[in-house]
């Protein structure tokens, strides 16, 4: 089983600790990579975009002129989309974007991402993630400590009323518990940072 140091709160490393070679330590999945993130992308699509037919925009159905006689093209009435404040011609309509990706393939997905971030150094373990005071300022000494600046990502056991008022304030934060992490969360973080007590839930979920 591959080892990975952890770190206390002020940046230290005081020990290592042992993780799963499946969910840490694997080839990440290009394709499973891929078709995860997409699926992940295309479900947080509203799919609102609306454009209204021939049919249903205001306008009389009556032809304009004639159709033969006056010189002109033929036409017909207000609402054809070719005229302005006319209908739309196979515009957009309400639909759902969303993709089915089972679950054991979203979990390797996770899997992959974890084992990328890893193999590029970006993934720290934290001992404890105790913190000396509920302000932001703290949770901000913390990360900073573990190099966790700009867009990183905080992986926890369990959601946390705490950590979440603390952190939601620092610019390019994301936290999330280890039952609710994607792949799209983890490969965008430069940092994951995972508290210790959130490896075995992580292992647990994806192993």
């Amino acid at each position: 089983m591959p080892t990975l140091p952890v770190y206390s709160i002020e940046g230290a490393q005081t020990g290592e600790l042992e993780v799963s070679a499946d969910v840490f330590g694997g080839e990440p999945n290009q394709a499973v990579l891929h078709q995860v993130v997409v699926a992940e992308l295309a479900a947080r699509r509203q799919g609102t975009a609306s454009t209204k037919t021939r049919g249903e925009v205001a306008g009389s159905t009556r032809k304009l002129w004639r159709q033969k006689g006056t010189g002109r093209a033929r036409v017909g009435d207000r609402r054809s989309p070719h005229r302005v404040h006319g209908g739309v011609a196979m515009g957009p309509r309400p639909r759902s974007h969303r993709q089915r990706v089972s679950r054991s393939v979203k979990a390797e997905g996770v899997r992959s991402a974890l084992s990328a971030q890893v193999r590029a150094g970006y993934l720290t373990i934290v001992e404890q993630l105790e913190l000396p005071e509920a302000k932001t300022r703290a949770l901000k000494a913390v990360l900073d400590s573990l190099g966790a600046t700009g867009r990183a990502l905080l992986v926890i056991a369990e959601p946390s009323e705490t950590i979440w008022r603390c952190g939601r304030n620092i610019p390019g934060l994301s936290i999330r518990a280890a039952s609710d992490i994607t792949a799209w969360d983890v490969l965008t973080a430069r940092k994951v940072v995972i508290t210790k007590d959130a490896i075995p839930a992580l292992e647990a979920r994806l192993s």
